[in-house]
C-alpha cells in the first residue's frame, strides 16, 4: 500500500473516531416525541416507487437498516444548511455535481477520487468567478435509485420492468435482473458508506482544497483547443486566488476539508429507514445524506415525498421545471420552509435553454415577493436532453452552457443571486455529450452511464471557464 493510501486508511480512522460523539447524540431510529409523524407519508400518493414483489423480505431489510449507523450525522447537515444560508443571501456559491445514478461496480479509488478531484478544479475557477466561497455538495453516496418516465421497457417483444437505478434492480435485460430486490437497499448502503469513507480519506489529504486543485487546471488549458482561449483567465486565476485567499475570503469556509453529499429522496422506504432523531434537539434528520431532494416527477404538493421532507430538518432542494407555476412553488415553500429559514430550500430549476429566460423571472419575483430567502440553482442538464441518431441518449455542451447563461442574466436582470449550479459529471474521459471535443460520431466510443450522459472532465472545467467568462464580462 502506498504512503497516499495509508494517510487515507488513517485519517479514515480519526474521521470514525471522531464521529462517536455524534453518535451518542443520536436515539434509537425513530423513538421519538416529536409531533410530526415522519410515516405519515405513507398515506399519501407515493409515485416512482418499485413493485417490489416480496412484502415480508422488503420489511424485513428495512428492520436491519434501522439498526445500521447514520452515514453523516446531524451537524454535519446542520454545518450545509448554513452554508446555503450564505447561498441563499448571495455570500456563497454552489457547485452541486456527480453522477447521475452512481453504480455499485464504481464504487473504486479512481472513479471516485476523479470526480472530487473535478469539482475542486470547478470549486478554483468558480472562487475567482465570483469572489465567493464555493459549497462543494456531490450526488455521491447515495444516488442509486432513478425516477423513470415509465415502468416498464419492451424489447423484442419483451417486457420487463425499467431499470430504477441499482438500488433496485440491474441494467441487465433478464427476469432475474429486473426484478426489484430489496436486498439492493443493504447494498446501496454499504457502497454509500464505502464512497463516503474514501472521500473523507480525500479531503485528508487535500483534494478537495481548490488552491491546490487550480494547479491540476494547466493541462486542460495548456492542451485543449477550448483550453487555449482561457490561457489569459487562468493566469489571472492563478494570481488571483493566493490573493483572495490572504484576504479572508475563506475565514468563513474549510474548503480544503468541507464536502457534502446528496441524492434524490427517491425510494422513501430507505429514506425512512435511515431517519433518525437527535438527542439534544429532538428535530428528524435524514441521516442517508446531508441534503436531499424532490424531484420533477415526485413534488407534488398532496404527494408522498414533499410529506416526508417536510418533517427533516436536512437542507431540501426541489426540482422545477419549464411547467412550474407560482402558486406550486408558494406552496411549495409553505409546506417546507413555513419558518422562512435561508438555507432550508433550495430549488433547483430544470427548464432547458429555450425556456429559462421565459419561465425563470416570474418564479424568482414571486418567490422573492413572498419573502422567501432560498438558494436558486441551476441544473443545466435535464431540459436539454435529446437522442442521437446512434440512439444514445446525449446532451449538447452548448445547450448546457447557454441554460447557464440564461440563468445569470434573469438572475442579474432582477438584482437577485444566482446561487449555483447542479450538474451531472464524471471526471473520467466519457464521449456521452456532444460537444467540447465530442462529436456525435464519437457518441459510442466511452458511453459508459447507467442511465443519463454526464460532462466529461474538460466539458466540465470550460463549463467552470464559460461561467467565469461571463462573470467577468458583468
Amino acid at each position: 500500500m502506498g504512503t497516499e493510501a495509508l494517510a487515507m486508511v488513517a485519517q479514515q480512522d480519526l474521521a470514525r473516531d471522531g464521529c462517536v460523539a455524534q453518535i451518542q447524540r443520536l436515539n434509537p431510529r425513530m423513538d421519538t416525541t416529536t409531533d410530526f409523524d415522519v410515516r405519515a407519508w405513507r398515506s399519501l400518493p407515493a409515485t416512482q416507487q418499485p413493485d417490489w414483489p416480496d412484502p415480508v423480505a422488503l420489511r424485513d431489510v428495512l428492520t436491519e437498516l434501522r439498526g445500521y449507523p447514520p452515514l453523516v450525522f446531524p451537524t454535519e447537515c446542520d454545518q450545509l444548511r448554513a452554508r446555503l444560508a450564505a447561498v441563499a443571501r448571495g455570500e456563497a456559491f454552489l457547485l452541486q455535481s456527480g453522477d447521475c445514478a452512481e453504480t455499485f461496480d464504481a464504487v473504486a479509488v479512481d472513479q471516485i477520487s476523479n470526480k472530487i478531484k473535478i469539482m475542486a478544479q470547478m470549486a478554483a475557477v468558480l472562487t475567482y468567478a465570483t469572489s465567493v466561497p464555493v459549497v462543494k455538495v456531490g450526488r455521491m453516496a447515495g444516488q442509486y435509485a432513478k425516477p423513470r418516465s415509465s415502468p416498464v421497457e419492451t424489447r423484442d417483444g419483451t417486457t420487463l420492468p425499467v431499470y430504477r437505478g441499482d438500488a433496485v434492480n440491474g441494467v441487465e435485460f433478464t427476469p432475474e435482473s429486473r426484478t426489484p430486490n430489496p436486498e439492493r437497499l443493504k447494498q446501496m448502503y454499504r457502497a454509500s458508506s464505502m464512497t463516503l469513507n474514501l472521500i473523507r480519506g480525500l479531503l485528508a489529504c487535500g483534494y478537495a482544497n481548490p488552491w491546490q486543485a487550480h494547479r491540476w487546471n494547466r493541462d486542460f488549458v495548456a492542451l485543449t483547443p477550448a483550453g487555449q482561449q482561457y490561457r489569459r483567465l487562468a493566469r489571472e486565476i492563478d494570481k488571483a486566488l493566493p490573493v483572495a485567499r490572504g484576504s479572508g475570503l475563506d475565514s468563513n469556509f474549510a474548503p480544503e476539508t468541507e464536502f457534502y453529499v446528496s441524492h434524490e429522496a427517491l425510494l422513501l422506504d430507505y429514506e425512512d429507514a435511515m431517519t433518525c432523531p437527535d438527542q439534544v434537539t429532538g428535530d428528524l434528520y435524514d441521516l442517508s445524506a446531508h441534503m436531499v431532494w424532490i424531484g420533477e416527477r415526485t413534488r407534488r404538493l398532496d404527494g408522498a415525498h414533499v410529506e416526508f421532507a417536510s418533517g427533516v430538518r436536512n437542507p431540501i432542494g426541489v426540482k422545477l421545471g419549464p411547467a412550474s407555476i407560482p402558486d406550486d412553488v408558494l406552496a411549495l415553500i409553505d409546506k417546507l420552509d413555513p419558518e422562512r429559514e435561508p438555507g432550508r430550500l433550495t430549488f433547483i430549476t430544470r427548464m432547458g435553454a429555450r425556456r429559462i429566460r421565459d419561465v425563470l423571472p416570474t418564479l424568482v419575483e414571486k418567490v422573492t415577493a413572498a419573502g422567501a430567502q432560498v438558494a436558486w440553482v441551476c441544473d443545466p442538464m435535464h431540459g436539454n436532453t435529446f437522442e442521437a441518431p446512434s440512439g444514445h441518449k446525449t446532451r449538447r455542451f452548448e445547450d448546457v452552457s447557454d441554460e447557464v447563461a440564461g440563468f445569470l442574466e434573469v438572475h442579474r436582470a432582477l438584482g437577485a443571486h444566482p446561487g449555483g449550479i447542479h450538474i451531472e459529471l464524471t471526471g473520467d474521459d466519457v464521449t456521452e455529450c456532444i460537444g467540447g471535443g465530442t462529436s456525435a460520431d464519437d457518441l459510442h466510443q466511452r458511453y459508459e452511464t447507467a442511465c443519463d450522459p454526464r460532462l466529461n472532465r474538460s466539458q466540465s472545467l470550460e463549463l467552470a471557464f464559460r461561467i467565469a467568462d461571463l462573470y467577468r464580462d458583468k
